[in-house]
């Protein structure tokens, strides 16, 4: 029996590279030896809160509208998708409404209005944002670009992924093993398809807030699982219910597993980054680097760690910093 095609490709991440080429910043890829020796390995820290507007969601967000070339465009997203639609949808001319929940982080509303696009909130608890976005669409003939479950989204944000590959060849490194923040599927989904086309032997692995562990779970179980009722978390970011449609069809074909990780891990993984990189990391961004310092996988050689946002409030990165 044949195995079907993937549905998105490594052709597709690296056209998407080339429309980004120029836009999209080539973000830097960090190392610390205090790290590496709490780490047992080489960590080759690839920092996308320095991307356009603090994470890796520009990247995906431009190759979509950049290639659609829609009238307008709607989102729903937590912050770092809304910020990355507002800053594509400006530098290409096109009006841009993001749905977004009224409690997400007061920087992530502020920018996004701030970058031009109109917001609409709503509770999470009680509202759909799919449905809300689903009836913006209709009403004013907006195209809706999706956070993850989107082919053209998935292989904008795997250029992170081809600039890891290749900034670790130019260090003269062979990555072992990646380990990739995990929402909804999308940047892990695309990166796995650029890191395993550059050297098939990677492991590629995705790493979520407790709780909120359903790509690990699906990986697991060979299906898509939801999570079971929320639980607070910090991890903002990543809050998807389930993984992606698209996403999961390409993580389970890709990816070596799943883990999770704690706040207080992920506490400690942004004072790191703080200390010894320099790196402001929204709690979301970090759960891949708190997942390397804490042991949850046995590291060994050199390992990818993709940060992807640093878009954090101001008062809680403060409050984390001055933490035990």
């Amino acid at each position: 029996m044949t195995t079907p095609p993937l549905p998105v490709t490594v052709a597709d991440v690296e056209a998407a590279a080339r429309r980004l080429a120029g836009v999209a910043v080539v973000t830097p890829v960090l190392e610390s030896e205090a790290l590496n020796e709490r780490a047992g390995a080489r960590l080759l820290v690839k920092a996308e809160p320095l991307q356009r507007t603090g994470s890796f969601k520009f990247r995906g967000a431009y190759n979509a509208i950049a290639t659609l070339r829609p009238p307008a465009v709607v989102a729903y997203s937590s912050g770092n998708h809304a910020q990355g639609v507002a800053a594509a949808a400006r530098l290409l001319g096109i009006p841009a409404t993001i749905v977004m929940p009224a409690d997400a982080p007061r920087i992530k509303l502020e920018n996004t209005r701030a970058l031009g696009a109109q917001v609409v909130t709503y509770d999470r608890l009680k509202d759909s944002r799919e449905e809300i976005g689903a009836a913006i669409a209709a009403e004013t003939g907006a195209v809706l670009i999706r956070p993850y479950d989107e082919p053209l989204v998935i292989a904008g944000q795997g250029t992170a992924g081809l600039e890891l590959a290749r900034q670790a060849a130019e260090r003269g490194a062979a990555l072992d093993a990646a380990l990739v923040c995990c929402g909804g599927g999308g940047l892990i989904a695309g990166c796995a398809l650029a890191l395993k086309a550059a050297r098939s032997e990677t492991a590629v692995y995705a790493v979520e807030p407790e709780g909120y562990d359903d790509t690990a779970r699906s990986l697991a179980a060979g299906e898509r699982v939801a999570n079971p009722a929320p639980v607070p978390t910090l991890c903002d970011a990543l809050l998807a219910p389930t993984p992606g449609e698209i996403t999961f069809a390409i993580n389970r074909r890709l990816l070596a597993g799943g883990v999770a990780v704690s706040d207080a891990e992920v506490r400690a993984a942004m004072r790191l980054a703080f200390h010894h990189l320099k790196l402001v990391i929204e709690p979301g961004g970090a759960v891949s680097l708190a997942a390397a310092l804490h042991g949850k996988l046995p590291l060994r050689g050199t390992a990818g760690i993709v940060v992807s946002g640093g878009n954090v409030d101001p008062a809680l990165y403060a409050d984390i910093l001055h933490g035990d």
